[in-house]
């Protein structure tokens, strides 16, 4: 004998919004389903905020997770550390955003909440009557802008409930929830609103803390940034830089010009190391030769300079640099340049007849001993003739062949003889991008200048 058996369904039961009152005493069965909503919405809060390090999306996506279960409208206080200010974020529509001073905030209802941690549960009355004039309105109390304030006011008589946002050991914020006529917050829906604030607080600061570690890091990159050439009468100058993490415009190699009329310090060098160490040792670096070369633009002076700003018997850092002091005759026909190193290669000088001569200048590197002594030379730029500085990122770039090498440049710069800096740079740095046919490379700097206008 056959047959077969249906078995029924359970038909879903859909619950009213957390905290809304039903004309019956609940059932069990009501008890447990709303036991499951709250312990749902307070995994989502966890789940769907910890998948963002952007402060304004986690912000926008917390109210559209506790609006309108939760409550009915809801704000947020969040500390800002860069200063005495509270940025206020939501309202009505969830994009309302900001900031008042947090002094002004001290004796109210957020500014207890942001000192003690503790939560606060504030009745709203329809109208301010006797039996509340001895307290405090809680919309006052809680939501210091009026803007805001008028928005929330739509929903009296209400219930403010604000909850503090501690997160690694300080509270970073509040977040003030509100709930029109006939929801109120019982004891259950306060624990649930307080469990996810705990929850919310930690994935708020991490976003703000990973803001403020990428405001820093935008800072620093733009203070390494290799500068803008200046213009400089009686001088043509150009650079060019890449640096080793195509991403970045910062790295290990830099250059730099610093001077004024017609006594100019133009400086090429490269640090130890790679990424944002080598990064933050270059900032170093430049600063030192800039510091120095205010009070004497010698070169071996600055040199010597660096080396002592550097040296620390403790590190193994260090820094090579080529320094060359330019000076225009007054009618740009020439230049003379004095020429110190700290061992970085010498430059080449480009003739106008396209010879190409390196400069005879060396010596130690930067930073490993407490005094070192550096030699000058001296050259002179004549019309046509350009004199390159570069780092070693140039010659020593490897391709498929090998090195790219100081023979491979040598024999480039003849046909750019006359052609100026810019051409040249340009050249060079093709050159070896060529060559290296898209394989990884170390940082790489030039700069080259000529005599004239």
């Amino acid at each position: 004998m056959s047959g077969s058996k249906q078995s029924a369904e359970p038909s879903a039961v859909v619950m009213p919004p957390l905290g809304a009152q039903t004309p019956d005493v609940p059932t069990e069965q009501d008890l447990l389903a709303q036991a499951r909503q709250r312990a749902a919405l307070a995994g989502e809060i966890t789940t769907e905020l910890a998948g963002s390090l952007n402060l304004r999306r986690t912000i926008l996506r917390l109210f559209s997770l506790i609006t309108p279960d939760l409550a009915d409208w809801a704000m947020l206080a969040m500390v800002d550390h860069r200063g005495d200010q509270l940025a206020l974020y939501g309202g009505k529509e969830h994009t309302f955003a900001t900031s008042v001073t947090r002094s002004a905030v001290e004796d109210l209802g957020v500014g207890r909440v942001l000192r003690s941690g503790q939560s606060e549960l504030l009745h709203v009355a329809l109208r301010d009557d006797d039996d509340y004039s001895s307290v405090a309105d809680g919309l006052d109390s809680m939501i210091p802008h009026d803007q805001l304030r008028d928005e929330a006011t739509s929903l009296r008589p209400a219930d403010v409930l604000g909850l503090a946002l501690t997160a690694r050991g300080s509270t970073v914020g509040v977040l003030v929830i509100v709930r029109g006529a006939g929801r109120g917050f019982p004891d259950e829906d306060v624990a649930l609103a307080e469990q996810v604030a705990g929850r919310a607080a930690m994935a708020l600061d991490s976003a703000r803390l990973y803001e403020d570690r990428t405001r820093v890091a935008s800072v620093l990159q733009a203070s390494l940034r290799p500068p803008t050439l200046p213009r400089v009468a009686g001088l043509r100058l150009s650079a060019r830089f890449r640096a080793a993490a195509e991403h970045m415009d910062i790295g290990g190699d830099f250059y730099d010009v610093h001077g004024s009329g017609r006594d100019w310090v133009l400086v090429t060098g490269d640090v130890c190391g790679k990424g944002v160490e080598a990064a933050v040792l270059t900032g170093r670096a430049r600063q030192s030769i800039r510091t120095a070369a205010y009070f004497d633009r010698s070169p071996h002076s600055v040199l010597a300079a660096l080396n002592a700003v550097l040296y620390d018997e403790e590190s193994d850092k260090f820094v090579t640099a080529v320094c060359a002091r330019v000076r225009p005759a007054d009618d740009g026909s020439s230049a003379r340049v004095d020429l110190a190193a700290a061992g970085h290669p010498a430059p080449l000088v480009l003739r106008a007849n396209g010879v190409v001569e390196q400069a005879m200048v060396g010596g130690t590197v930067a930073g490993v001993l407490p005094e070192v002594g550096y030699r000058e030379t001296t050259v002179e730029l004549r019309p046509g003739d350009t004199m390159l500085m570069f780092t070693d990122g140039i010659y020593e770039a490897r391709g498929a062949a090998g090195f790219y090498g100081m023979d491979r440049l040598v024999a480039l710069l003849p046909a750019y003889a006359g052609a100026g800096p810019d051409a040249v740079c340009e050249a060079v740095e093709q050159d070896v991008v060529e060559f290296l046919a898209g394989r990884a490379h170390d940082d790489m700097a030039l700069l080259a200048v000529a005599c004239g206008r």
